[in-house]
């Protein structure tokens, strides 16, 4: 052992949970550093037990150390009493495998899930003893590179890292790594700017530093343009085309400790349809791509033999909207059902269909079923093209409370495009509505008390969805909101839970923003800001200051309403989801009209399939696949 390992033993009865830094789980994977060529630390910038859970990563993790030439190691953010020590010990960051310092490594690779750990990046980089600039790193520093989908708005972080992968990474992270290969084997050690220009010719990298900025003298962006001959002028993200052509990880590392999902997990597809216009998601990451069905049952029998895990979830943006869900749902209960490993369905409509399939994976009373409306009314629910009427409403939850279901819990959004107070009352009228129908269906039976959940998020517009054109509502006005739905909801019995109006405003900022941003970012930072998006850390006062500080006004980039034909921030990365679909999308949002799933009506023309030369689920995919489920049923 390293003495930065015994160092590190030595402290760890100091802090809380200190299996997040003890390493050694089940199926790690432990590589001799000096017998492979590239050394990637492979960086998820919040705790332990949030990383843990994150299915990408776990695949990156495989990918890489599935190569003979490659080590991947993991680092997450160390806790706040973790870091106070660590910076009065003087001791570095450091890779869980192998208590190698970070610094150490060929490349530091950043996972970017969520805005509100962008300044964990920051921290992460300084207890790395690395420059937090990428202006300021030279030719021995780590290669710092960052995907996820806050890379599709990569301009605050823009200063801060080396290059982005736009995209799925199963095939790109290979082509990075051979890129460092050849360059160190060529002699000579690495070339920081010549490593930089060979990455930028790949398709779906962005070197940021390639590319300059210009504005307007209202402060818009007038141009985001390549300085470099043979850097693209648009980097388009890449996909895997046939998931059942790539490998999956059938041996993840089973952590010491409980984790936020703490389960095997298998991908049944990739991609969304439905065309939430709320929803980054569902554009960032078409066309649809499945899995087999034979595929999945494979992985789910190898991942339960190699994890002795007791719960198998069926990942995806949508989970029942898998052609086949109900009999490969059927096959798997079948055959491990008897070993006791139960089986979850995360993400699942607001219908019928979807409550039977969640009754299929309970055999004990039904505790608690969640569901999101997101709108209070059809109208709303019509702007933000959620397809889901109050019938449905109503036959999902007469479905549940008739299967032995006694508590739900129901997500909405609050600070919608025309949102009004109708609307806020209809959030409140369902709630009640929902009460008569557990009432009706419960008739005549002994039944507990009906439990209904409510919570809130305070809306925040995304890049690359419809509504990017649209202003947040101000911090004033959604905590007015918040406190008016409140009052609506006295006297229902109703638990009401709400997020924090601040902590979505600066969520909104950085959703948003350019690369402007950078100083406010290490600005806050520096005032102590880390771990934001936990209630308990989040400093809101602290990152005013930092605004006031380098002379940004946040409400221009979270509440300005955009004109139509002004230049974002990001328009030089391109999901394959054209711009003219969007903004198209959003003028249909501002006059109530829905736009249909195009797996089982008319192309929407988003012009992501014929951009990405993707395979289409075609209804007579769709068709077939429901036949099939009809098959299962009888």
């Amino acid at each position: 052992m390293t003495s930065l390992g015994r160092e590190i033993d030595r402290i760890l009865p100091l802090v809380t949970k200190p299996a997040r830094y003890v390493g050694n789980e089940w199926n790690s994977v432990h590589k001799d550093h000096d017998a492979v060529d590239v050394k990637v630390a492979f960086a998820f910038p919040d705790v332990y037990e949030v990383g843990m859970s994150h299915l990408g990563s776990k695949i990156l993790y495989h990918e890489i150390n599935r190569r003979a030439d490659a080590l991947c190691e993991r680092v997450f953010a160390p806790w706040v009493d973790m870091e106070a020590i660590m910076r009065e010990r003087d001791l570095p960051l450091f890779a869980l495998e192998s208590r190698r310092p970070v610094r150490e490594f060929d490349i530091l690779a950043f996972t970017l899930q969520y805005e509100m750990t962008f300044t964990n990046i920051l921290n992460m980089l300084s207890l790395a003893r690395l420059p937090l600039r990428s202006e300021e790193r030279g030719d021995s520093h780590p290669l710092v590179i960052a995907g996820g989908p806050c890379a599709f708005n990569p301009e605050p972080l823009a200063p801060f890292i080396d290059a982005f992968a736009i995209g799925e990474g199963e095939e790109i992270i290979h082509e990075i790594i051979d890129a460092v290969k050849e360059m160190k084997r060529a002699g000579g050690g690495v070339d920081r700017e010549r490593l930089l220009l060979r990455l930028a010719g790949i398709s779906g990298i962005y070197v940021p530093r390639f590319y300059d900025v210009d504005y307007f003298p209202d402060g818009t962006v007038a141009a985001v343009k390549p300085n470099r001959p043979g850097v693209p002028a648009v980097v388009t993200k890449r996909i895997i085309k046939d998931l059942d052509a790539v490998d999956y990880p059938t041996e993840p590392i089973v952590p010491y400790m409980d984790i936020v999902h703490d389960r095997a997990m298998v991908e049944l597809f990739r991609g969304c349809t439905r065309g939430c216009r709320f929803c980054q998601a569902g554009q960032l990451y078409r066309p649809v791509r499945e899995r087999s069905p034979q595929r999945v049952l494979a992985l789910a029998d190898r991942l339960i033999r190699a994890t002795g895990h007791d719960e198998l979830s069926l990942t995806s943006l949508a989970s029942g909207d898998y052609t086949a869900i109900e009999p490969v749902l059927r096959e798997l209960l079948a055959k491990h059902g008897r070993e006791r490993v139960s089986v979850s369905l995360p993400s699942l409509r607001v219908d019928a269909f979807s409550v039977a399939l969640a009754d299929l994976t309970h055999e004990v009373r039904k505790t608690g079923l969640t569901l999101a409306p997101e709108a209070g009314t059809q109208r709303l629910r019509d702007v933000i093209n959620k397809n889901v009427s109050e019938d449905d409403l109503i036959a999902a939850t007469e479905a549940a409370f008739s299967r032995g279901w006694d508590a739900l819990k129901f997500y909405f959004m609050i600070g919608l495009p025309t949102e009004t107070e109708e609307d806020l009352d209809g959030i409140a009228e369902l709630c009640g509505l929902v009460g008569r129908v557990y009432r009706r269906v419960t008739a005549g039976r002994r039944a507990r008390p009906l439990k209904i959940t409510v919570s809130v998020a305070s809306f925040v517009p995304k890049a690359h969805t419809p509504f990017q054109w649209y202003g947040q509502v101000p911090v004033p006005e959604l905590k007015r909101r918040q406190q008016y739905l409140g009052q609506r909801l006295k006297g229902r019995r109703v638990n009401y839970n709400w997020h924090d109006a601040n902590l979505s405003f600066i969520e909104a900022v950085f959703s948003r923003g350019d690369r402007r941003l950078a100083d406010a970012l290490e600005a806050a930072w520096r005032r102590g800001c880390r771990f934001d998006g936990w209630t308990e850390q989040f400093n809101f006062p602290a990152w005013l200051e930092a605004f006031t500080a380098v002379g940004i006004d946040p409400r221009f980039y979270a509440c300005r309403e955009r004109g139509a034909d002004e230049v974002f921030p990001w328009d030089h990365i391109s999901p394959g989801v054209s711009r003219d679909y969007l903004r198209s999308e959003y003028e249909r949002a501002l006059t109530g009209m829905r736009t249909q799933d195009c797996r089982v009506g008319n192309c929407t023309l988003c012009e992501a399939c014929p951009t990405l030369s993707a395979r289409v689920i075609t209804r007579d995919w769709v068709e077939a696949a429901a036949r099939l489920n009809e098959e299962g049923r009888g």
